[in-house]
């Protein structure tokens, strides 16, 4: 088959298909972690843990029976940039109450970024393995979804996972509120 043809396959048919059955459309979990194009269709399940959607995450966050994490990265500064120029930080909207620990979803962590992790994960939750967390990014962001699968490995309990991150939430009418990331 000419590669233009593969082409309009993978584009156009192949999603059309997905449309009229949802099978089709499903992303199957990695074995280890995801490694790259984060920003990408996600799987609906997190083996050990549990995907919850914006009203379960709602009523938990109402409730305050979980801490909720943001692992949403922070931009790069442009190695570009004229010297002299100001360079800011872009804002960061987030869950109220939520602890934002960014770039701690990357497929490969370094030592520094695992050790940022580890220790916002214990903060969070007191040091206690069975307080229930709740990992979040944006829609279709892989990043939450190794972040959650990484508190796993290190043995926390009770992990979900909100797949719609919030973009869902803000859609959903929940407000937001501009955060930090954890010092």
């Amino acid at each position: 088959m000419p590669p233009v043809r593969r082409l309009w396959l993978a584009l156009a048919v192949v999603p059309a298909l997905a449309f009229f059955d949802p099978a089709l459309a499903q992303v199957p979990e990695p074995e280890g972690y995801r490694m790259q194009d984060y920003r990408a269709p996600v799987p609906d399940s997190l083996a050990g843990g549990t995907v919850v959607d914006v009203e379960e995450a709602h009523a938990l966050w109402q409730a305050g029976e979980a801490a909720f994490i943001d692992v949403l990265p922070r931009p790069p500064k442009p190695e570009s940039l004229p010297e002299g120029t100001v360079w800011r930080d872009a804002p960061r909207d987030s869950i109220p109450g939520a602890i934002w620990l960014p770039n701690t979803g990357y497929g490969a962590l370094g030592a520094p970024e695992e050790s940022y992790l580890r220790e916002g994960l214990a903060a969070a939750s007191g040091g206690d393995l069975a307080q229930p967390l709740v990992f979040f990014c944006l829609a279709d962001c892989w990043m939450s979804w190794n972040a959650a699968k990484r508190a796993l490995s290190y043995g926390y309990a009770s992990v979900s996972w909100l797949p719609v991150g919030t973009d869902g939430w803000a859609a959903a009418g929940y407000p937001l509120e501009r955060v930090l990331p954890r010092q």
